[in-house]
Order: C-alpha cells, then structure tokens, then sequence
C-alpha cells in the first residue's frame, strides 16, 4: 500500500519593513553631501522602483539647503501618496524639531532619545525620569499638529550590554505612549550576530505590540549577519543604505541584505524590486562620488565576472560555477574576463556574446595575444576583442616578405630620441641607426636608410592617427592608423597594442609588406 503524497501548505511569510536611510544616515559619509536635486531623484527611485516601504530623508535644523531638499521631497510625496512614507530625524527639543518638520511639510519624526544610561548620564546629564517626560511632552506635541512619531534609542547596543534595566525601563515607558515604532541602533557598531539576536529574541518576547527597526553599522564588517539575525529573532524592520553607505564603516547595505532575505529567510519577505538594485548604486556612486569596491557584493562591478578560465569552462557545462546570485536577478549580466588567466573557454564566451566564430587555430593567435597583453598587466573588455581579432588574423594573413625583427627606441630630456632598427628582408638583414622629433620620426629615419641602401621603394606618410579602438572602455589597446602614399595611390594600414610607439610600427610593417 502506498502513502498519497502529501500536499504541506506554503509557508506563511510575514512583511519586513525595509527603510532606506541614505539620504541622512548614508550623508554622513565623510566628504558626501547630496545636492536639493540630487536628494530628490533618489528619493523618487527609492520609492518608485526599488520600491523600500519607507525612506529617512533628512535631519531636523541643519541647514537652510536641508530644508529646501526635504520640502521638494514632500511636495512630491504628497502629490504622489507617499508622504507617510517619508521620514525626519529630530530631537527631544520641545517644539523646535516639530515645528521644522511641519513647516518642511513631512508627517513623520524620528525622535532620537537616550538607549543607554551612559549617553543619558554623561551627555544628557539628566535622570530617567526626566527624559521620560521630555519625551512624552515631545510626543504629544507632535500628535497634535497631526505628525507621526517613531523613537530612536539612541546607543541601544551598549544600553544592552551594560544597562539593561534602563532599557527595560525605557521600554516599559514607550510602551503607554501613541509611537508607530521603535528603533534599535547598533549605533557604534559594536554587536556579533549572537548578541543581536539575543538582546531582540528578549526584547520582542517581552512587548509583542510593540514594532522594532534594527538599524546596524558595518564598523566589525557585520551589519548584514546582524540583521539577518534581528529579523530571526523578530524584528519587523529594518534601516539600511545604498552601496553601504554611512559614518565610519558605514551602514548594512541594502542590496546585500535583501539578496540574503531573499535566499535564506524564506518565512519573511520584502517589497524590495532586486532588478533596481544596481542602477539605484550607480546613481548614488555618481552622485555622491563614494565609490564602490569592484568586488562588493551583489553591486560591485567584479561581483559577476569570471576570470578564470576553468571557471569559463564550467559555466559551459551544466553551469557548474553558477550560485543562487544570478546577475539577471538584479538586472546584471556575466561577464568573462580577459587576460592571462582567460583561457580559451574564457575567450569563447565572450566570442558567443558577440555572435563572432573563430577556427581552433585563429582562436589559439588570439588567446595568445591575449596573455600576452595581460602579462603585462592590461586590462582587455570585450569591447577590445573584435580590434584584437582583426589585427591578430590580419598580421597572419599577409605574407610577411619583410620583418621588423627588432628595435631599440629611446627618450631622454634635452635629447633627440633615437632608434635602432634590424629590418629581415627575404635575402638579407639590415640594421641602421638614426634621431628624430620623436620616437617613431626616428624610427622611420632609420626605415629610409635602410631602404636608400636596398634601393627600394617606400610609400610616404600622409595621415597619422590614434585612438581607443571605437566601444572600446579600457586603456588596455591603442590604435595607430596610418595613411599612406605610394606614387599617387594611397592606402592605409592599422597597428594593435598597448604601447602607442609599437601600435605605429606594426601598421608601418604592414606597409612595407603591402608594397
């Protein structure tokens, strides 16, 4: 007899609440300072396409430049539906934060308080109680003029460490007053997963009503295992930024913690769109000049970029190097690197992208040449590829009837550059000397001697150009394009490399092999 399949029911997931911070925890990365406009745009596509639920736009009182930005933001909020979406940091300062937010337009404040009896002692130098009530006086104010109140707990990782029961206390306070929610910061970034889900497991078992936001920094480079920890234990929120930006080591990243949900925390889920992930970092890299390293997670530029060739391999075979951070999901591709550890493989699957077929033995002459410029530490793209095939396979098609089988060049200040030339022609090797304007003139100095002595003919300069080959996005090539004249006709010749100098003299040789 056999067991019917049984059918379980899908797991239930319960929303996280992602509030994007950038425009004011992610603003105090040293040396950023986002303009009115820029604020505006990215606040537009944080809420529109990567689709967060809520942002954190500005602090209260800064400056007049501040104001400006979070009223253009609002205006806009309020046309579009999303006013209760934006947020302000303020502070427990009677009706001065409140009355900045409600002239800014905003509908919501979050008031940073003391988290721990440290700060409240030594800065504040006041008494629990007495924080308490500026507190509450603050809140009510705020419920009055019909804004929203959420409250930070200002170093809450400290207060748990060291002052729990004024934690505690604190809690048992806010707990009786009309908040939407509670914010814990990691604020000097000090936790180890453990001890977030320790101190929130506790926290959330005890006020089950109340909603907590964990907002981590990166300062021991664990924000994003922090707050996948916060949400196991039971946070309903949490505070995050583009490209990880922020004071210090910064803030958990946005993109990587949501990758992370996405993959490994299958009974919550989030609003957030991964497709615009990458292009909200690259607009935020733009704007605010703090660049990304290559190699971070999800976003940097290397993150989906196989370099060895093994790894090409494998990709072609059942797709054996592939994860679950597939770049398609956040609107990526591939990529195959090039250079000396490329391998053949490697340089198929750029050749596939591009729709271009080479023989076994051609594809061999470009792999080669490829090591060979990645030996010297060049990057080539695959923007490079189609000038490098069309050099190295033209270099192999003609007969080579004369041969530059070497050449010394040299530049020193206040002297004329020099060159010495070894020509191969078919029954002979020359070699001659001469100076020039520079390194090339003296090259082809040397080249007429030669041809003087051979009483050959050899075709005039009339054009001399170079460039980046076109869609090339590296410095890796330069091309020389020579034209030349031979009695009457002209013709023209291309040379490939990365030195601009040899680029001339493969073109040149070129030349000499066509007359």
């Amino acid at each position: 007899m056999t067991t019917p399949n049984k059918a379980y029911p899908p797991i239930k997931q319960r929303p996280i609440e992602i509030m994007d911070t950038t425009l004011r925890d992610g603003e105090q990365t040293s040396g950023v300072s986002f303009s009115a406009t820029e604020k505006l745009t990215i606040a537009q596509l944080l809420l529109t396409e990567v689709k967060v639920d809520r942002i954190e736009i500005a602090s209260a009182r800064v400056s007049e430049g501040e104001f400006q930005a979070v009223k253009r933001i609002t205006d806009w909020a309020k046309e579009n539906g999303h006013l209760h979406k934006i947020e302000v940091l303020t502070f427990v300062d009677g009706d001065t934060s409140i009355n900045w937010v409600q002239k800014a337009g905003a509908k919501v404040m979050n008031i940073l308080t003391k988290g721990s009896l440290n700060h409240l002692t030594h800065q504040l130098k006041k008494t629990p109680e007495e924080h308490f009530k500026d507190i509450a006086a603050v809140i009510k104010k705020a419920q009055k003029k019909g804004i929203d109140s959420n409250v930070y707990l200002e170093d809450w990782s400290n207060g748990m460490r060291n002052s729990k029961e004024y934690v505690f206390r604190y809690l048992d306070f806010i707990a009786k007053q009309p908040i939407k929610r509670v914010l814990l910061p990691d604020t000097l970034g000090i936790l180890i997963p453990s001890e977030t889900y320790s101190y929130i497991a506790e926290i959330t078992e005890r006020y089950p009503q109340l909603h907590f936001d964990f907002h981590g920094h990166n300062d021991y480079d664990l924000g994003v295992a922090n707050a996948l920890e916060a949400v196991k234990a039971g946070a309903k929120g949490l505070h995050l930024t583009i490209n990880g930006m922020g004071e210090r080591a910064g803030n958990t990243p946005l993109a990587s913690i949501v990758a992370v949900l996405n993959d490994f925390q299958k009974d919550v889920k989030t609003g957030v769109n991964e497709k615009a992930l990458y292009k909200i970092s690259k607009l935020v890299e733009a704007f605010s000049g703090f660049r990304v390293s290559p190699n971070k997670p999800v976003i940097g530029e290397n993150v989906f970029t196989q370099t060895a060739g093994i790894h090409a391999d494998g990709d072609k075979k059942k797709n054996l190097y592939y994860n679950d951070l597939m770049p398609e999901r956040f609107g990526r591709k591939r990529k195959y690197a090039l250079g000396k550890t490329s391998g053949k493989a490697n340089i198929e699957n750029n050749l596939q992208q591009l729709g271009i077929q080479l023989s076994d033995e051609d594809l061999k002459k470009v792999t080669q040449r490829i090591i060979e410029l990645g030996d010297k530490k060049e990057t080539v793209t695959q923007d490079d590829l189609p000038f490098i095939i069309s050099d190295v396979l033209d270099s192999n098609t003609a007969m080579e009837k004369v041969y530059v089988e070497n050449y010394v060049l040299t530049h020193s200040k206040n002297m004329r550059p020099s060159t010495t030339i070894r020509i191969r022609f078919e029954d002979s090797v020359v070699e001659e000397n001469a100076q020039g304007d520079g390194q090339y003139d003296a090259f082809m100095n040397a080249l007429r001697k030669i041809y003087t002595q051979k009483k050959l003919p050899l075709a005039k300069l009339t054009d001399y150009i170079v460039r980046i080959p076109p869609g090339g996005k590296s410095d890796a090539l330069c091309e020389t394009i020579i034209t030349w004249n031979l009695n009457g006709r002209e013709f023209t010749t291309t040379g490939l490399d990365s030195d601009q100098t040899v680029a001339a003299i493969k073109a040149t040789q070129k030349m000499l092999n066509l007359v």
